[in-house]
Order: C-alpha cells, then sequence, then structure tokens
C-alpha cells in the first residue's frame, strides 16, 4: 500500500522526514520488543507514522524528550493494538482447549491492573526532563548511552536525572499510599 503524505509547509516535510530518519530505528525496537515478528513491527512503525503526521502540529522540537516521548508512546500504542488484533484472530482447535486451574485469580489482577494504572498516571506526573530517561530507561530498556544519544545529552546526566526520577517516584508513591517509609 503507498500512501502519499501532503504536508502544510516544507517546514513540516522536513519536520516529519527529521523524525522519520532520527527515530525509526528506536520506534522499530520498540515495535519489535513488543510484538516479536519484525514484519508485524514494520507495519507498527508504518502505523505509527501516519498517526505521527496528523499529530504534527503536537511536535514543537523534534530533539526534545516530550517528541521522543510522544513518538515511542505512538507506536508502542499502535504495537499494543496489533498485538491485540493478532491475539483475537488466533483460533484454538478443539484439542488446545483446556481448563485447568492455574491458580490464576482475576480479583487479583483488576486490582493489579488498576494499581498499574494509577502508578503509570503518577508517572506521567513527573517533569518531563525526569519522566523522559526513566521511560526509555525502564520501559524501553534502553542503555544510558543510547538515552544520552537520544536526549543529546551526557550518560552522566542520565543517570543522574533518572535517579532524580527514582526519588521523586518514591516520594509520591508514599504520598499516594504504594510504598511506606
Amino acid at each position: 500500500m503507498l500512501i502519499l503524505l501532503s504536508f502544510a509547509s516544507e517546514d513540516d516535510r522536513l519536520k516529519f522526514e527529521e523524525l522519520f530518519d532520527k527515530y525509526k530505528k528506536l520506534l522499530l525496537y520498540t515495535a519489535y520488543n513488543i510484538l516479536h515478528d519484525y514484519s508485524l513491527a514494520e507495519d507498527a512503525v508504518s502505523e505509527a507514522y501516519i498517526r505521527i503526521y496528523f499529530n504534527l502540529h503536537k511536535i514543537e522540537d523534534t530533539k526534545s524528550p516530550k517528541a521522543i516521548s510522544f513518538l515511542v508512546t505512538i507506536v508502542r500504542n499502535t504495537s499494543l493494538t496489533i498485538l491485540e488484533k493478532e491475539r483475537k484472530y488466533v483460533v484454538p482447535q478443539d484439542d488446545e482447549i483446556e481448563i485447568a486451574d492455574d491458580g490464576y485469580n482475576m480479583e487479583e489482577s483488576v486490582i493489579s491492573e488498576a494499581i498499574t494504572g494509577d502508578m503509570l498516571k503518577i508517572v506521567d506526573g513527573l517533569k518531563e526532563e525526569l519522566r523522559a530517561p526513566f521511560l526509555l530507561k525502564y520501559a524501553h530498556d534502553l542503555s544510558y548511552k543510547e538515552i544520552a544519544s537520544l536526549l543529546n545529552i551526557s550518560e552522566n546526566n542520565v543517570a543522574v536525572r533518572i535517579n532524580r526520577a527514582k526519588r521523586k517516584l518514591a516520594e509520591l508513591f508514599r504520598e499516594a499510599g504504594y510504598a511506606h517509609g
């Protein structure tokens, strides 16, 4: 499928090209970590760039941590949508269906998901300069060197920001009642 994008201005076209050239590997890496299928990861990145095109006005500085986080969030959500669609189309054969007591507790699962949602809101409350390196490290498993390169800061600065994010999150989690002491 060929999609032609029409840009409102030359600046928008250049911005989009810069986002594509600079971050396509990061987005492919992110999608592959979710989908574990290179072909599906490429599809997710392609679809993500279409969404980025429609939201290009939300990106002011293509090199900012906020922009990187925005791109990664789009590709992550796109990948999760594709993953969910893929799971819906897998139809088990009669001999594959097995009902067993696997120790799954729905109540605990629902509570866990609610807590996770609350915790993600707390993480989203961090200042962008702390949230971006923290998420790139722990949600996307990038090294300090990779994060430093993406954010155009030193590895030492990455370490400092992640440490500050951890301390701030510990404080916020205590205030929200998720941690003690």
